[in-house]
């Protein structure tokens, strides 16, 4: 037992020895190792799952909801999530993990996975995520502001650049804008 502890030891110090050298590269433009992206992305998905998971989602077809999503989005997201039609800005080119496209993705059709994916987005969106750039836009925006993101996110697979201004701009029709104290 004392062999494996000491070999234990001797690895760790070894380890900080070698981060600490400088060895690990903290550039956005240098992938992580291979394990360390593996180990990264299991915590990442463990957390926002274990935070998630007893959160009461609210019905996501609302239309009110769906417009106020999308005049939040539209102010705050595609410079890094981008929109349908919207080039990869300069910022959203430069982050490093690049951040989640969601009009790229599969639409979610299951109703239990938009159950789960609509808790994962609300959470990450009014929490944030540590070193993603992704804000904690919870400390200026209500839960149900986050909560109409999270819906107009899962509305977003695969739509066209005619159907995502046609919904932007139709909140100027409806009197929603993005003007709001940024207080609780």
């Amino acid at each position: 037992m004392k062999k494996i502890l000491s070999l234990f030891l001797a690895l760790l110090v070894l380890i900080i020895t070698a981060l600490g050298s400088g060895a690990y590269n903290m550039a956005a433009t240098e992938k992580h190792w291979a394990i360390t992206e593996k180990i990264i992305e299991w915590v990442r998905e463990s957390s926002i799952e274990a935070r998630a998971k007893n959160l009461e989602v609210p019905p996501l077809d609302d239309e009110k909801l769906l417009l106020t999503g999308a005049v939040h989005y539209d102010a705050m997201c595609p410079v890094c999530h981008l929109a349908p039609g919207l080039k990869p800005t300069e910022l959203s080119a430069g982050l490093y993990p690049q951040p989640p496209v969601f009009h790229q993705r599969e639409p979610v059709i299951d109703q239990a996975e938009k159950q789960d994916r609509a808790k994962e987005y609300f959470w990450v969106i009014k929490n944030g995520l540590k070193m993603t750039a992704m804000p904690a836009w919870g400390l200026s925006h209500d839960d149900d502001s986050i909560w109409a993101m999270a819906a107009f996110i899962l509305k977003m697979s695969h739509m066209t650049p005619e159907q995502y201004d046609e919904l932007v701009h139709s909140t100027k029709d409806h009197a929603h804008d993005h003007s709001h104290a940024h207080e609780h």
